[in-house]
């Protein structure tokens, strides 16, 4: 029975894993699509500040409201 209770364990700890470096990834990503922005250096500073502090929320955010890069279309 203690046996069953490790895999469970270890399986609950992937998921985690898988999650929190999913979660890094797109924190990277945004932040480094932040500093290729044209925006100011104060915004970008508060937009890395807000994705670093709050990693899926500033994620979230800065994905829907955030600056984007100069690159016009």
């Amino acid at each position: 029975m203690n046996h069953a209770k490790k895999e469970t364990d270890m399986m609950n700890f992937g998921y985690n894993g898988l999650i929190g470096v999913l979660v890094l990834a797109g924190d990277i990503w945004a932040i480094l699509n932040i500093l290729q922005s044209s925006v100011s250096n104060e915004k970008k500073l508060i937009w890395i500040i807000a994705v670093v502090l709050l990693p899926i929320l500033g994620l979230l955010l800065w994905f829907f409201l955030g600056p984007r890069s100069g690159k016009s279309v």
